[in-house]
């Protein structure tokens, strides 16, 4: 794996997309493009909401996107602009500082998290000046990561344009944690597989320290992506912290349960790494410590000895204030089910037996019960659009992403994934018209696409 994001040569005419962006450019700003820069979306094959818990994710980067073309200046002004009309233009100046609001997640505060997160790594007092124009071909709020792209891409951008050098394990831990700037929680799988992505192979990614593993997927699986259409943005509401928030809990309360000092951890894969203990027993032991009903603040204040003010400032986020009652039992069952199911898909694809297929899909179906039952981060047309997948010929189906919304991911055998698509669009699609009219961009194949990437024209 190269050390630094690649820097391609293209000619401009060889690329249709490349050219209309280039066009829109020039139009907008009256110059050519400088460098365009492009980063992957991803969808996740399986180990859904377990990366912010420090444990092993299993993504491909897809071949949809987030490119920008950009042009390099001295206005003292960063300027963006769209080419999709519905994302209003924004300039900011470079010599303030950034600011994001949280409350108002708009997408130019995306590109935004990116350009902070390299000013702050390297202490640019003053960024170069740069005129963008950003396409995407991910669908938004569809749980393929558009929203880590556009960071990751911004953050490219910024590297680029203010001729700095980082390699891609540095960019992906810069733009995972530029991107909380916005208020979401994640644990940085999106970041990792967009730049760590290489074409024609998923990743099993590690953290800490971040490592990618390339993953043969079995010949004669084709993965197809279906969106349920209906929209999940992350950082417009607290679902998702409100799952990072219990398992933090859930975190400290096995931790307390066996003497360990919980102040210091924060994670559920530190429980298991301090009691050497193995995921089967960690399972065991979230049965034998905490009770399936939800817990109050009161409970959790007397178990682990803080007063609800420490409570409030130490284990919540600030949209996650609100929040009276907490599922522990479940969050903690689902994300040590869900590393085991992680680790078995790898050593399936490793090890390659005749019924790889059925194995991976068993794991992929078992994944999306844990996200229905356990999690609740499904939501009623996910669970249909997954039946629909599974009655159509998908050996395996889940959703994909945070969820509440957005993707589900299928596996289907090589020979059969025209009359698989064909079945999806007449069951799911087709009877509605709103859902038809949206069927070429939410019902695809995908291929596992390559890493975040600066292309400079001939």
């Amino acid at each position: 794996m190269a050390e630094n994001p690649p820097r391609l040569k293209t000619a401009i005419t060889a690329n249709e997309r490349l050219q209309n962006l280039k066009t829109t450019f020039e139009t907008k700003y009256g110059e050519s493009p400088l460098f365009y820069a492009c980063a992957p979306g991803r969808v996740n094959l399986i180990g859904e909401h377990i990366d912010y818990c420090g444990y092993s994710v299993l993504p491909m980067a897809i071949e949809r996107d987030i490119l920008a073309a950009v042009s390099v200046n001295n206005s003292g002004t960063i300027t963006l602009a769209n080419t999709n009309p519905q994302y209003k233009d924004f300039t900011v100046s470079c010599s303030e500082d950034i600011a994001i609001d949280r409350e108002n997640p708009k997408w130019h505060y995306y590109f935004l998290c990116g350009v902070k997160g390299i000013q702050e790594k390297f202490g640019i007092a003053q960024l170069s000046g740069m005129s963008c124009v950003v396409d995407g071909t991910i669908p938004p709020s569809s749980g393929l990561s558009s929203s880590s792209a556009l960071v990751c891409c911004a953050g490219l951008v910024t590297v680029e344009a203010n001729q700095k050098s980082l390699s891609k394990v540095e960019l992906a831990e810069i733009c995972a944690k530029s991107e909380r700037y916005i208020g979401t929680e994640g644990g940085g799988m999106d970041q990792s597989i967009s730049f760590l992505a290489e074409k024609g192979t998923a990743k099993l990614i590690e953290f800490q320290p971040l490592k990618a593993t390339d993953i043969k997927l079995p010949d004669g699986a084709v993965f197809v992506i279906s969106n349920c259409c209906v929209e999940m943005n992350k950082a417009a509401s607290s679902h998702f912290n409100i799952r990072v928030v219990e398992c933090r809990i859930a975190t400290k309360m096995l931790a307390q349960a066996r003497g360990l000092d919980s102040s210091r951890l924060l994670k559920l894969v530190q429980v298991q790494t301090e009691l050497e203990a193995s995921l089967e027993e960690m399972l065991a032991l979230v049965d034998e410590v905490l009770h399936p009903e939800p817990y109050g603040r009161e409970e959790i204040c007397e178990k682990l000895g803080v007063t609800s003010e420490q409570f409030t400032s130490e284990l919540l986020s600030a949209n996650t204030q609100h929040v009276n009652h907490f599922k522990l039992h479940q969050r903690a069952k689902h994300v040590y089910g869900e590393a085991a199911r992680v680790l078995r898909f790898k050593s399936v694809c490793d090890s390659e037996p005749a019924e790889s297929v059925r194995l991976l899909g068993d794991l992929m179906n078992q994944s999306h019960a844990s996200c229905r039952d356990l999690y609740d981060c499904s939501c009623p047309e996910l669970d249909q659009l997954v039946n629909i997948c599974l009655k159509s010929g998908a050996v395996g189906s889940r959703l994909t992403g945070a969820g509440w919304g957005g993707c589900a991911v299928s596996m289907v055998p090589g020979e059969t994934v025209e009359s698989f698509l064909r079945a999806v669009s007449e069951a799911y699609y087709l009877p509605d018209p709103r859902k038809a009219a949206m069927e070429k961009q939410s019902l695809f194949v995908s291929k596992p696409g390559g890493g975040a990437a600066i292309f400079l024209t001939e």
